[in-house]
C-alpha cells in the first residue's frame, strides 16, 4: 500500500510541473528568489536583500524604499551583485537604523516587469532592563505568589529563564511554573521557597545577548499560615476570556491556578473534541495547537481541581486568517489570436480584497487594452497579439496581511519542439508502472499523440493513460508492451516527433533457496541460491551472515550460485542470506547454519544422531510460563548432550520456528518463560556427538493472555531534515513483542536544558513522527513508549536528538592573508560563534576567484591556499559550512602573489629554412608569472646517428619574438630550446626541431654524371680489362713456372741469391727472381729484406693487402718477392683498380 501511495505521489509531481519556456526564447521576467517579507538583521553584519530573476533578455533590476525610488548609485554603502538584483548594504561604521524600511525589487526587460513582495527590514534589538530597586517580598506560608519578569521589548521577543546567582535554573513543577509572559507563578508557597536570588534572564536570540533583571528576595513566614482551600485562577482572571489566533499559526492557551493542595489542570472543548494535534505543556497548564485551522475555533474550558473542590475558566477562541492561496495565477503562453484566463483565488477572514497590476502598475492606471477584461478575481485576455506580452500581479490583502503573485502572459508563435531526449530507453519490471515522457513546448500548445512501433495509435484506455503534459502511463507493464514508442507534438506551425523505447524485464526470483544446514565441525557447508532473472540484466549476488558482510576469511567461497564454507567452526553458526540485486529489482532468501561436533566411531558400536523426542506434554500452565515434558528418543550409542526447545507463533509468524531455550541432555523437562498474546506450539530437538535429531512432532497449541508491552522501541533517534522540524524515528516492536492488540507508540519530546513539559503524541503503524515549529538545531530529549489496549510499556530512557539545521547566519570576520611564496598563501580568519552556525559545523570554505574551492574541516581559524598563479591578483572570501549548506561570505580580501618563474613560451615556430639559415618565431608565455626580462635560446646540430653537437646560446630582450640564425650547415637537423625568464629565473623550455635546406645543385650534378652513356661505357671497359688480366695470370700459374724469364734468370744469376734447398724449406728452380730484383741503386740484405731508402713503396703497394698474403694459385709469395720495376706497362698496377663505386665516390 505504501509503495503504491509513494508512486502516486511521484506521478502527481511528475505530471503537475508548470510549463516552462525554454530560455532561448523571449520571455518576461520571473522572480526566482527573494528575501522573506519580514527580515530582521543583526547590526553586526551586512544587510543582504535577495532578488533574483530570469528572463530573455536577462532582466535589469531596480529598487524602491518606503514607496519611492532607491538610487543605489548615490549610496557608496549599497552595492548590487552583478547579473542580479540582490542588494548588499555595508552597515559597518553606519547607523543601521538608517536602512530600516520597506523595500521592493523590480525586474524588467523588453517583455514586462515583475515585482517582489514588500520586504520589511528591521534591526534586531536587545534593550537593557530599566533600573529598579531591589525588591523584597515577604509572604505567609501557603499563599499564592507571582514574581513579575516584565522584560524589555526586544526584536524578536526574548526567551525568558529564571535562574539563581549561580546561573542554575530554578526547578519548575506543578506548584511553581513559568507563564508564557515570563512571570513566575507559585500556586502556594513553602518555607523552602525562601531565597534572595530569584533572577529573571532574557536571552535575545539574534544578538545572542542575555539581559538580567535585579534579583528578587522572597521570605516565607509561618506565623500566620494560609490553610488548605479550593482552587482559584491566578490567570486568566474572571470566568471567561477571549483569544484570537490566525489560521496556520500556533494557538497557546494558558490557565494557572492557585490553591492548597496544588491543583491539577484539565482541558475540554465545549461541544466537541480537542484537535488531534493538540499538546499539553507546562504541567498541563498550557494547551498548544501548532497549526490552527478554522475547526479549532470554539470555547475551551480549563478545569482546576484539588481535594477541596474545582474551578473552571472558559476561553473563547476565534480563528481569523490572513490571505492565503486557493489557486494562484499561473504563467500563460499564448499564440497570436488565442484567448487566456488568469485566475487569482484566495481566501481569508475577513475576505481579502483583490487588486490587479500589470508590469507593476495598477490596472486602472495602465494603458487601455480592449483585449483585456477584469471580473473580480479573473483577468480574461481575448485575441492577444504579438507584442502584448506582460507580467500581471495579483495582490490579495486584509487587515492581517497580504499575498502577491506574478504571472506572465507570453505571446509567442513557436512550432513544436520535444524536450525529452531522443531514443531514451525506459526499463521496468513486469507488472510495474511505466511512465514514458514527451515533454514538449510550442505556441499554440502542441497536441501530443502516441504510436507504438510506428503503426499502432495509442488511445486512452484501461492499459494506457495519456496525461495532459504528454506523458504516457502504462499501469501494469507486460512484456508485450516492450517496443518503440513515438510521440508526435503538433500545432498549426509544425510537427515534431520523438522516439523512446520501453523494455519490460522479467522479475528477478530466487528459484532454489538456501536450506537449513546442520554441519559437523571441520566439514563443509554449502548453501545454494539459484536465480531466474531477465537475461539483459546482470544480477549481483551478495551473501550476508546475520545481516552483516561475510567474514574476511578464505574459507568462505562465493560461487555463481552458491556459498561454500570450508572447515566449519562454531563461530560460523548463524543466518546466511542470499541477496540478488539488479538495477531494477532484487530478491533475497535466508537459511540457518548449525555447527555440531565431529562423528566418533568405536570398534564395537556404530553411533548415529539421536531419534526425535516424543510424547510432548504441557503442565503447570501460568500466565507467563508452562512446563514442557517429553520422552527422549534412542541415543544410538552417543549420549544426548542437550535438548533444544523451539516454538512457532501461529498468530504473528506462522510457519517460522524459533529457538526458545535449551536444557541438558539428562533432563527431559523444561520450564518455559512465555510472552503474552502468543499462540504457541512447541517442538524439541536432541543433540549428541553426531548431530541433531529430527524435530519432534509439534505440541498442542497454547495461547497466552494479552498484557501491556514489556519492552520499548529500539534505535530511537531524533534528527531534523529541514529548518523548523525534528524527525523522531524508531524500530517498531514486532508482533511477538506487542504483547497485545492495539499497539501504538507514545512519542514524547522536549527541548533539552529548557524547563518545560514533555509534549506527547500517540501514533500507530508508523516508525517516525515529525515535530514542526522547532527552533533551529537545538537538542531535544526524546522518548518513545510502546502502548497497547492493555496498558503502557516501561518508561524508556530519554535520548538526545537535534532539530533541523538551517544555513549559517554569519560570516567569518577579520580575514587576513599571509603569502608563503608565489603559489601558496595562508588565510586566517576569526571563527563564527557556534550558535550562528545553526547546525553541525562541517568547516570553512575559502573561495578564491577562478580557483577550485577547498574545505577546511572542523572549527579552525586558518588554512592554506595552494596552486595559486604567481604575479596575480586574488579576491578571497570565507564561508562557514554546516550540513545544510554554506553561510554568507565574509568580506572579500584582495592580495597579489609575488613574481615567479614564467611558463613556457606559447609557441616556437621555424620558418623560411635556407641553405645556411633558419628563421625562428615565438610568442610570450601564457602565464608570464611576472615581468619578463628576456628569452634564452639554445640550439645544437643533430647528425644522422642522432648524436648531439655542441650547444650555442643566445639571449633576447622581452620584446623580441623573432631571430634569423645564419652560418648553419646545409641539410642539417638542428634542435632548439627556448625559455622565458623573469627576475626569479628561467621557466621551462619549449623545444622544436628543423632542417636547413639541401644543396640541390650538387645533388643534380651527381645524378647527371651517373646517368651519362660515356661514363657507363668506361666502367664496363675497365671491368672487362680486369677480367682478361685475371684469366691470363691464372693460365700462366698453371704451367708451373718454365717461363722465358726463367731462362734469362739462369744465365744472369746473381751470386748473392742462391736457390733454396728442399731441406731448408725453399723452392729452388721455381723462384721468380727476375720479377723481384731490387731496383738499381738499392741494396738487398742477406736476409732477403728490402731497405727503404729513396722509395716509400712496399710489398703492400704491389699486393692486395699486408705481408703474408696468398697469391691466386695459393703460393705464399710475400717473403721472397722483390720490388717490381715500374714501367709504363705496369704503372697502374700498384694502385687500387678503379671501380664504379670509387668513381662515384671521387665526385663526392
Amino acid at each position: 500500500m505504501d509503495k503504491h501511495r509513494t508512486f502516486l505521489l511521484l506521478v502527481l509531481q511528475h505530471l503537475t510541473l508548470a510549463l516552462e519556456v525554454p530560455l532561448d526564447l523571449p520571455q518576461p521576467p520571473t522572480i526566482t528568489l527573494q528575501s522573506p517579507k519580514d527580515y530582521i538583521f543583526d547590526p553586526r553584519e551586512n544587510i543582504v536583500i535577495h532578488c533574483e530573476a530570469k528572463g530573455k533578455p536577462h532582466p535589469s533590476f531596480s529598487w524602491t524604499r518606503n514607496g519611492t525610488h532607491f538610487d543605489i548609485e548615490k549610496d557608496s554603502k549599497v552595492t548590487m551583485k552583478p547579473n542580479s538584483g540582490t542588494l548588499v548594504i555595508d552597515i559597518s561604521g553606519e547607523k543601521a537604523e538608517a536602512y530600516e524600511g520597506t523595500y521592493q525589487c523590480t525586474a524588467h526587460n523588453d517583455h514586462g516587469t515583475a515585482v517582489s513582495n514588500n520586504i520589511v527590514i528591521r534591526q534586531s534589538r536587545s534593550p537593557l532592563w530599566s533600573k529598579e530597586k531591589d525588591k523584597k517580598i515577604v509572604v505567609q506560608l501557603g499563599i499564592s505568589l507571582v514574581l513579575q519578569c516584565r522584560p524589555p521589548a526586544g526584536l524578536p521577543p526574548p526567551i525568558i529563564m529564571w535562574m539563581d546567582n549561580n546561573f542554575q535554573r530554578l526547578p519548575l513543577n506543578p506548584r511553581v511554573s513559568q507563564a508564557l509572559n515570563g512571570d513566575l507563578y507559585f500556586s502556594n508557597v513553602l518555607l523552602s521557597d525562601t531565597r534572595t536570588d530569584y533572577i529573571c534572564y532574557a536571552r535575545f536570540p539574534h544578538t545572542q545577548t542575555i539581559q538580567q533583571k535585579q534579583p528578587i528576595s522572597v521570605t516565607v513566614l509561618e506565623n500566620n499560615p494560609i490553610g488548605e482551600r479550593k482552587p482559584g485562577f491566578m490567570m486568566p482572571l474572571g470566568p471567561t476570556s477571549t483569544k484570537m489566533v490566525l489560521k496556520g499559526e500556533a494557538l497557546e492557551l494558558e490557565c494557572i491556578a492557585e490553591g492548597l493542595p496544588t491543583p491539577n489542570i484539565l482541558w475540554q472543548k465545549d461541544g466537541g473534541e480537542l484537535s488531534k494535534t493538540v499538546s499539553f505543556q507546562n504541567f498541563n497548564k498550557t494547551l498548544k495547537i501548532s497549526d490552527v485551522t478554522e475547526a479549532d475555533a470554539g470555547n475551551y474550558r480549563c478545569i482546576a481541581n484539588n481535594s477541596y473542590g474545582s474551578a473552571y475558566h472558559i476561553i473563547k477562541v476565534t480563528v481569523k486568517a490572513a490571505p492565503y492561496w486557493i489557486s494562484a495565477p499561473r504563467n500563460l503562453i499564448l499564440a497570436p489570436n488565442e484567448t487566456g484566463i488568469l485566475t487569482c483565488r484566495v481566501s481569508g477572514d475577513p475576505k481579502p480584497k483583490i487588486s490587479w497590476f500589470v508590469n507593476g502598475v495598477p490596472l486602472q492606471n495602465a494603458p487601455e487594452d480592449p483585449s483585456r477584461k477584469i471580473e473580480d478575481d479573473t483577468v480574461i485576455l481575448s485575441s492577444v497579439q504579438t507584442g502584448s506580452s506582460a507580467v500581471y500581479q495579483c495582490n490579495a490583502s486584509n487587515e492581517f496581511g497580504y499575498v502577491l503573485a506574478n504571472a506572465f502572459v507570453n505571446v509567442l508563435a513557436e512550432p513544436p519542439r520535444v524536450l525529452t531526449p531522443p531514443n531514451r530507453i525506459y526499463q521496468v519490471i513486469t507488472n510495474n508502472h511505466a511512465l514514458l515522457d514527451c515533454a514538449s513546448f510550442g505556441s499554440p500548445i502542441p497536441t501530443i499523440t502516441w504510436f507504438k512501433d510506428n503503426q499502432i495509435s495509442i488511445k486512452n484506455g484501461d492499459s494506457y493513460v495519456i496525461h495532459e503534459n504528454g506523458t504516457l502511463e502504462i499501469h501494469v507493464a507486460q512484456p508485450m508492451n516492450s517496443g518503440k514508442y513515438t510521440c508526435i507534438a503538433t500545432n498549426n506551425l509544425g510537427i515534431k516527433e520523438n522516439h523512446v523505447f520501453l523494455e519490460v524485464k522479467e522479475p528477478t526470483r530466487i528459484l532454489i533457496q538456501p536450506e537449513y544446514e546442520v554441519v559437523q565441525r571441520g566439514m563443509k557447508a554449502v548453501f545454494e541460491c539459484k536465480v531466474k532473472h531477465d537475461q539483459s540484466l546482470i544480477p549481483t549476488m551478495t551473501w550476508l551472515k546475520d545481516s552483516t558482510a561475510l567474514p574476511d576469511d578464505d574459507r568462505f567461497v562465493v560461487g555463481t550460485e552458491s556459498l561454500t564454507i570450508k572447515d566449519v567452526v562454531d563461530e560460523d553458526e548463524g543466518t546466511y542470506t542470499c541477496h540478488m540485486n539488479t538495477t531494477l529489482d532484487h530478491d533475497s532468501a535466508s537459511a540457518m547454519l548449525t555447527v555440531v561436533g565431529k562423528v566418533k566411531y568405536t570398534c564395537t558400536n556404530y553411533i548415529d544422531q539421536p531419534d526425535p523426542p516424543t510424547d510432548l506434554e504441557m503442565t503447570g500452565q501460568k500466565e507467563r510460563s508452562v512446563e514442557l515434558t517429553w520422552t527422549p528418543g534412542d541415543e544410538h550409542n552417543s549420549a544426548t548432550q542437550k535438548f533444544i526447545i523451539q516454538y512457532e507463533d501461529h498468530l504473528h509468524q506462522p510457519g517460522v520456528w524459533v529457538n526458545l531455550t535449551e536444557v541438558p541432555g539428562t533432563s527431559p523437562t523444561a520450564q518455559l518463560n512465555l510472552s503474552p498474546y502468543v499462540y504457541y506450539s512447541f517442538r524439541v530437538l536432541a543433540l549428541n556427538g553426531v548431530g541433531y535429531s529430527d524435530p519432534s512432532q509439534p505440541s498442542r497449541q497454547y495461547r497466552t493472555n494479552p498484557a501491556a508491552p514489556d519492552v520499548s522501541p529500539s534505535n530511537v533517534q531524533g534528527e531534523g531534515t529541514e529548518p523548523g522540524n525534528l524527525v523522531i524515528s524508531w524500530t517498531p516492536l514486532t508482533g511477538f513483542q506487542s504483547n497485545g492488540p492495539g499497539l501504538e507508540y507514545s512519542v514524547q519530546w522536549r527541548q533539552k536544558d529548557v524547563e518545560e513539559e514533555w509534549s506527547t503524541e500517540t501514533v500507530a503503524n508508523v516508525s517516525q513522527f515529525v515535530v514542526s515549529g522547532t527552533p533551529t538545531f537545538v537538542p531535544y530529549e526524546i522518548k518513545v513508549q510502546a502502548v497497547n489496549d492493555y496498558g503502557s510499556g516501561p518508561v524508556p530512557n530519554a535520548v538526545v536528538g537535534y532539530s533541523g539545521e538551517d544555513l549559517p547566519l554569519t560570516a567569518p570576520d577579520r580575514v587576513r592573508i599571509m603569502l608563503q611564496n608565489s603559489t601558496l598563501a595562508e588565510v586566517h580568519w576569526e571563527p563564527v560563534s557556534m550558535p550562528s552556525v545553526r547546525g553541525k559545523l562541517q568547516g570553512y570554505k575559502p573561495q578564491p576567484e577562478e580557483e577550485k574551492s577547498l574545505i577546511f574541516s572542523g572549527n579552525r581559524s586558518e588554512g592554506r591556499l595552494p596552486g595559486l598563479q604567481p604575479y596575480s591578483f586574488y579576491h578571497v572570501y570565507i564561508k562557514v559550512l554546516n550540513s545544510k549548506g554554506e553561510g554568507p561570505a565574509s568580506s572579500s580580501k584582495t592580495f597579489e602573489t609575488p613574481e615567479g618563474v614564467p611558463g613556457p613560451p606559447s609557441f616556437l615556430n621555424v620558418v623560411n629554412p635556407g641553405l645556411d639559415s633558419l628563421t625562428l618565431e615565438w610568442g610570450p608565455p601564457q602565464h608570464k608569472n611576472g615581468r619578463l626580462s628576456g628569452y634564452t635560446l639554445k640550439y645544437q646540430p643533430v647528425n644522422s646517428t642522432s648524436e648531439l653537437g655542441p650547444i650555442k646560446e643566445m639571449t633576447f630582450l622581452p620584446n623580441e619574438t623573432t631571430i634569423i640564425l645564419s652560418n648553419l650547415n646545409s641539410s642539417m637537423l638542428y634542435k632548439f630550446y627556448l625559455s622565458a625568464k623573469t627576475i626569479k629565473g628561467s621557466g621551462p623550455d619549449i623545444s622544436e626541431e628543423a632542417f636547413t635546406a639541401m644543396d640541390t645543385t650538387v645533388a643534380s650534378r651527381q645524378v647527371d654524371i651517373a646517368t651519362q652513356g660515356w661514363f657507363i661505357g668506361l666502367m664496363c671497359a675497365i671491368a672487362l680489362l680486369i677480367l682478361v688480366l685475371l684469366i691470363v695470370c691464372f693460365i700462366k700459374r698453371n704451367k708451373g713456372g718454365k717461363y722465358p724469364v726463367k731462362e734469362k734468370e739462369d744465365a744472369h744469376q746473381d751470386p748473392e741469391i742462391q736457390p733454396m734447398k728442399e731441406d731448408d724449406g725453399t723452392f729452388g728452380e721455381y723462384s721468380d727472381t727476375e720479377d723481384h730484383k731490387p731496383l738499381k741503386g738499392s741494396r738487398t740484405p742477406s736476409n732477403g729484406t728490402v731497405r727503404r731508402d729513396e722509395s716509400d713503396d712496399s710489398l703492400v703497394d704491389y699486393g692486395e693487402g699486408g705481408d703474408g698474403q696468398f697469391n691466386e694459385d695459393g703460393s705464399f709469395i710475400g717473403q721472397y718477392s722483390g720490388k717490381k720495376e715500374k714501367d709504363t706497362h705496369e704503372g697502374n698496377e700498384s694502385s687500387e683498380a678503379p671501380s664504379p663505386v670509387n668513381a662515384m665516390n671521387s665526385f663526392v
